[in-house]
């Protein structure tokens, strides 16, 4: 059973203010501290939540705040504003998302030995099989187990890296294109170059609290990975104004709080969602993922319904231009979709609706379009502006 909540606001809601007492000096203190499952109290297990936008990064923000204070909640508002910052760098290098594609779709072409015995759990280290179980059976690990693993898998079992990304993003619950991504690519030592991360037996007993100890199984003194520079930044590209005539909203898995997106509720006439997670990999997603986003989806969809008073249904993308004439619609208006799976797959949908004479608005969130541009270097020049950020963005201790 997965230690996450059900796939709606409503349970995430419930989480975030259970967990709020704990957003302060215990999560900077536990955060690290992985006693297995049915025993982590000092992580918020709410990044499906965030992920697909049940739950706003600014609302989420500002309950620390309200509750901690800017000092004590400063870890994890910073680990908050970590999603942030990997997606506002891998919009502004969409190159990189593509070239991890091709790498790994090259590697699915020609697994090597031992990816198989990998993926199954089944390689003999205690601790690498354990946490491949529990991805398998839950779609979650804590975030320190993803760092040891993703670690083992490229310095001890000498897979591919894109190998091991694309099983994280078939597998969890919270998987975001870019927190993945950048993150197998950081671990590796190709995200700031030279500098990888190694799982070490010492850290994981002492952080697994005795749990395990894989002391003499693993590479501890291996070298970095190199990929090269990464493209220089783009300029950010900019977002669609509102529709001034009657819209479809379409809703998809990148942002799921339709509440918040600043459509003129008047406009809308109809709600569409759409999710495709089978497009997170040549291999599809697992029966888990794709469920937790699908059921995300239809709560969106039945809080979309609800907040404007418009019919809302899934459908294709194939089917949306004639849904939105259906109802009467002028235009579609949809939140921006980042590079990933999801993005791809509604490249198409401008010029279709353009072929009947709708237009697309996308609309991208002020939280995005503030920290996105920041993006352009690591991470510690982007955390030095989380207090500026804070003091633009978050202007109460809860959002609607």
């Amino acid at each position: 059973m997965s230690e996450l909540p059900d796939p709606s606001r409503a349970a995430a809601l419930a989480r975030l203010a259970a967990f709020a007492p704990r957003m302060g000096r215990a999560y900077a203190a536990g955060r690290n501290h992985d006693p297995g499952p049915g025993a982590r109290r000092d992580v918020s297990r709410l990044s499906a939540h965030l992920r697909h936008r049940l739950l706003t990064e600014r609302e989420v923000v500002a309950v620390a705040l309200a509750q901690h204070g800017p000092g004590a909640a400063e870890k994890f508002i910073q680990e908050v504003f970590w999603r942030t910052y990997w997606k506002g760098w891998l919009e502004l290098r969409p190159a990189v998302w593509a070239r991890y594609c091709a790498a790994r779709d090259a590697a699915l072409a020609a697994p090597p030995m031992g990816y198989e015995a990998a993926t199954r759990g089944a390689t003999g280290i205690a601790c690498f099989d354990a946490w491949a179980h529990e991805l398998a059976e839950t779609g979650w690990l804590h975030n320190h187990a993803r760092m040891w693993f993703a670690s083992i898998w490229i310095f001890t079992l000498r897979l591919p890296w894109p190998l091991g990304a694309d099983l994280f993003l078939r597998h969890l619950k919270d998987a975001d294109p870019a927190s993945n991504t950048l993150s197998w690519r950081w671990v590796a030592g190709m995200q700031t170059r030279g500098k990888h991360y190694v799982a070490r037996a010492e850290n994981i007993a002492r952080y697994t609290g005795g749990r395990f100890d894989p002391r003499g199984r693993l590479d501890e003194n291996p070298a970095p990975l190199d990929d090269g520079p990464p493209p220089a930044p783009r300029a950010l590209p900019p977002a669609d104004a509102p529709p001034e005539e009657p819209a479809l909203l379409l809703l998809h898995e990148d942002d799921l709080h339709p509440e918040s997106l600043g459509v003129d509720g008047g406009r809308i006439v109809a709600v569409a969602g759409l999710a495709v997670p089978e497009a997170r990999s040549p291999l599809g997603c697992a029966p888990g993922a794709a469920g937790f986003a699908r059921a995300a989806l239809q709560d969106g969809l039945a809080r979309a319904a609800g907040h404007f008073g418009a019919p809302a249904a899934t459908a294709s993308l194939a089917e949306i231009p004639a849904q939105a004439e259906a109802a009467g619609a002028r235009a579609v208006v949809m939140p921006w979709a980042p590079s990933g799976w999801t993005g791809e797959a509604l490249a198409p949908l401008r010029p279709a609706l353009a072929a009947r004479g709708l237009t697309l608005h996308v609309l991208r969130r002020d939280w995005d379009s503030r920290c996105w541009p920041h993006a352009t270097a690591g991470y510690f020049g982007f955390r030095d502006r989380i207090p500026a950020f804070c003091a633009d963005l978050v202007r109460s201790p809860a959002v609607p």
